[in-house]
């Protein structure tokens, strides 16, 4: 029998080696993992989809009408900031910090950007609105901007109001404040967020800040419980039965221990739909 050539040899052998590979790791491996997955974690492995096409229990949604105003009856969910809210394919944060206090005023060819702190206080006074309740919080101002002022020898500027927009505050340390005006560089100030004498928010943190992901289809237990009653109200129910239904879909800390009890969103107004 004649043999073959020793250059020929190796690359018979290589494509041995990709055929027997490819049926191991690309056909029998992964339809024994997902044949696994089904048996085991079948809700899982499809999703964890909730009320048919309603939503997937890990994916965050929001429940708003067209105009994107929160509809009365439904609880609603934390922000995001993964794409145009919930986007799996775009998930993510703002990746704004705590330093993040001075927007960029909307001008000419200048669409202007929010800081963090102006998005939480537009965020609070928006939700406090919605539940009848103060969304008053320590550093914004009444009118849901950052309270922030950039001081000048001579003057200072409310820098989160643009003009005609009253400063929130008249004086600051007899400095005359001014509004701020699109365009101009404040820069060169001195950045002096000002606290106020807002107490303790009525409008809990998960309110009016998105989760890392973007995602999180939970809110705390005191975001629930500050819903309740317009969910009540809109519904035409009673406030216990609200209530009871909240913590039915509430979960516990992660082994008891990690992290802090959780309100299902989706998962909650399915069953006030059922309800």
């Amino acid at each position: 029998m004649q043999r073959l050539p020793a250059w020929l040899r190796p690359h018979l052998a290589a494509i041995r080696a990709v055929a027997v590979l490819t049926v191991l790791l690309g056909l029998i491996y992964p339809l024994t993992v997902t044949g696994l997955a089904q048996v085991l974690f079948h809700g899982s492995a499809n999703g964890s989809l909730v009320g048919g096409d309603a939503g997937s229990a890990l994916i965050g949604q929001s429940f708003t009408d067209a105009r994107g105003v929160p509809v009365g009856k439904y609880f609603q969910s934390r922000p995001s900031a993964a794409g145009d809210g919930y986007d799996p394919t775009a998930t993510g944060a703002s990746n704004l910090g705590p330093e993040d206090v001075v927007d960029i005023l909307p001008g000419p060819g200048e669409p202007g950007r929010q800081s963090l702190l102006t998005r939480v206080c537009a965020r609070s006074k928006a939700a406090g609105e919605l539940e009848g309740v103060s969304g008053a919080r320590p550093y914004c101002t009444p009118g849901g901007a950052g309270a922030v002022l950039k001081v000048f020898p001579g003057h200072a500027v409310s820098v989160n109001q643009p003009c005609p927009t009253v400063p929130f505050v008249a004086t600051y340390q007899g400095l005359r404040v001014e509004c701020g005006r699109p365009g101009v560089d404040y820069a060169a100030g001195r950045t002096v967020p000002v606290r106020g004498d807002a107490g303790a928010p009525a409008v809990p943190a998960d309110a009016v800040t998105a989760s890392g992901s973007g995602l999180d289809p939970h809110i705390s237990v005191a975001y629930a419980d500050l819903q309740a009653p317009r969910v009540a109200r809109e519904r035409g129910i009673a406030l216990e039965r609200v209530r009871t239904l909240v913590a039915e879909h509430t979960a516990g800390r992660v082994l008891g221990f990690i992290g802090e009890p959780a309100v299902n969103v989706l998962e909650l107004n399915l069953a006030l739909d059922r309800s």
